[in-house]
């Protein structure tokens, strides 16, 4: 039988695996979705890890002793420079906590930076409270409740300062400079703008959120105490001509604390996608 003059032609088996053609994935059209820590015991929307973590690093932080304040004798420790930040991590209630529980620690374990320990706890609770109650429409009634409380104290002490001791106005007003002038930031669009800066991506714009909010939390927490210390001790005119130039100097050192370690805390808490804190103002 003749041969065909036409090759035949490959047979190609049909099971043969055919080269996959990449496909554009379709956008995803659902409601972004919210995670959130559940599981676990919580105050106030924090979870009782994160405050337990944040007290240790205060009640460490209160071994480090930073300058003396004169007008008490007693020596400020670096913890100070964090009040705020926790705050700010933890919401106002949680973060009142975390500070009261480490500066509490501190004074068992650091009594050298204690002071007064009743007043040292009194001012780390009101100054967390303070920063953790900067995040704009949410528990107006606690802001109003912190600004009362400071601004009350802060009359006391002035009427205390001029009327029972007889300090002159002038040097009452440069003396608690930093007092009132926090409490005017506080009441002031600032309070808001703060937490605007601590969420930017900017490490400039956190430096300034972290420095300038640390100065309005601890000056709160400041006009709170000198209250208390004022009734106690009443220095004199040349104490408080004393203090003009030191305090501002003191709460200086407090916010470059906060920037330096701040900071870092921030931009790592957003780096590793930690659930945050139901008031978290970061």
């Amino acid at each position: 039988m003749p041969m065909s003059d036409h090759p035949v032609p490959d047979v190609v088996a049909a099971n043969a695996p055919s080269e996959s053609v990449p496909t554009a994935q379709p956008a995803p059209t659902g409601a972004e979705r919210v995670v959130t820590a559940i599981g676990s015991a919580l105050i106030d929307g924090t979870p009782v890890a994160y405050i337990v973590v944040l007290a240790a690093v205060v009640s460490a932080l209160a071994f480090v002793p930073m300058s003396i304040a004169l007008s008490s004798g007693a020596i400020f420790p670096m913890s100070q420079g964090v009040y705020g930040l926790v705050g700010w991590v933890l919401g106002p209630i949680a973060g009142a906590v975390a500070s009261g529980i480490g500066t509490l620690m501190g004074v068992f374990f650091a009594p050298h930076t204690a002071g007064i320990w009743p007043v040292s706890l009194y001012g780390a609770v009101v100054t967390s409270f303070a920063a953790g109650c900067m995040r704009p429409q949410r528990r107006v009634h606690l802001t109003a409740a912190i600004a009362l409380l400071c601004g009350t104290s802060l009359s006391y002490y002035l009427y205390r300062a001029y009327v029972i001791n007889g300090i002159p106005a002038s040097i009452i007003a440069w003396g608690s400079l930093v007092d009132w002038l926090a409490l005017l930031l506080f009441i002031s669009p600032v309070r808001t703008l703060i937490p605007h800066l601590l969420k930017q991506s900017s490490r400039l714009a956190v430096a300034v959120g972290l420095a300038v909010g640390t100065f309005v939390a601890f000056g709160l927490g400041h006009a709170a105490t000198c209250a208390i210390t004022y009734y106690l001790f009443n220095w004199p005119e040349p104490i408080w001509r004393l203090l003009i130039p030191i305090i501002p100097v003191e709460f200086a050192v407090r916010s470059f604390i906060a920037v330096i370690i701040g900071s870092g805390v921030l931009s790592g808490l957003r780096a590793i996608g930690l659930v945050r804190p139901t008031y978290a103002a970061y």
